[in-house]
């Protein structure tokens, strides 16, 4: 059994007003507030990231405050985007890199990845780092050349007093949204591959505390089979965390997991 505290991240995506913001923030923290077996995170749409911070700090949560993406760049001519120091400036705390929506839809490179990665740590805050092959890829047998690839890319650079602040999250494209699903011991084999790999780069030590947590289409009914999994280390979760009991249900698997 792993001594790795869960980390559950709750991804809100381009979902949620001012008003189900806020009330989705309070439903959370009202169902896990007896909760700290797991740790949390939730990653509001930017224009709600101060409300929900504000929530969060009023009702004395220690649920923590993500952010979805970011920009490598400090400041400068670059309309549209959101740097590291206004992500901090708003209470952010961990910040998501290379989800693949932003690899597969947006079209973010491993270096444009890696940059961002830079960001985050060297303001820092935390970083999850995202990977995870397509169903295309899964089919022709690249699932393992394409998560080292993106692992190996992502912590191009990154020190080892850096990783500590590192959770890789696993996010089988093929499986979020499609109707397919990864069963416990397909998770497990890539995790537990992830974990090899972080040991080279690195070494033993950091990979055994490095988190690597799942994100691909969890919901209540099969959180707990997958976080039972020894290198699982808790999720990233989509559509389910935008329902509160739900969203607590998947904690509360995670928190379960360990002893």
């Amino acid at each position: 059994m792993s001594h790795r505290k869960p980390l559950v991240g709750g991804n809100w995506k381009m979902n949620t007003d001012r008003t189900t913001s806020a009330d989705l923030t309070r439903g959370v923290v009202d169902a896990l507030k007896v909760q700290t077996d797991a740790e949390v995170v939730v990653f509001p749409p930017f224009p709600y990231l101060l409300s929900v911070r504000a929530i969060l700090r009023d009702r004395g949560s220690n649920i923590r405050l993500g952010a979805q993406d970011v920009y490598h760049k400090p400041d400068g001519a670059f309309t549209g985007e959101v740097s590291v120091s206004m992500l901090k400036d708003c209470g952010v705390q961990v910040v998501l890199a290379g989800h693949s929506e932003r690899r597969h839809v947006i079209g973010e490179t491993d270096e444009q990845v890696n940059a961002k990665v830079h960001a985050v740590l060297d303001a820092g805050l935390d970083c999850v780092l995202c990977v995870g092959e397509t169903l295309e890829q899964r089919e022709a047998g690249h699932t393992d050349p394409v998560n080292q690839r993106q692992v190996r890319a992502g912590l191009a650079e990154v020190t080892g007093d850096m990783i500590e602040r590192v959770t890789i999250a696993y996010e089988p494209v093929w499986a979020i949204g499609t109707g397919k699903n990864a069963n416990p011991s397909d998770a497990q084999d890539v995790h537990a591959k992830i974990r090899k790999l972080v040991a080279h780069l690195f070494n033993q030590d950091i990979a055994e505390r490095m988190r690597i947590i799942y994100g691909g289409s969890l919901k209540p009914d099969n959180a707990a089979g997958i976080f039972n999994e020894p290198d699982v280390d808790g999720g990233l979760v989509g559509g389910a965390s935008l329902k509160v009991e739900d969203f607590a249900g998947i904690v509360r698997a995670a928190a379960a997991s360990r002893p």
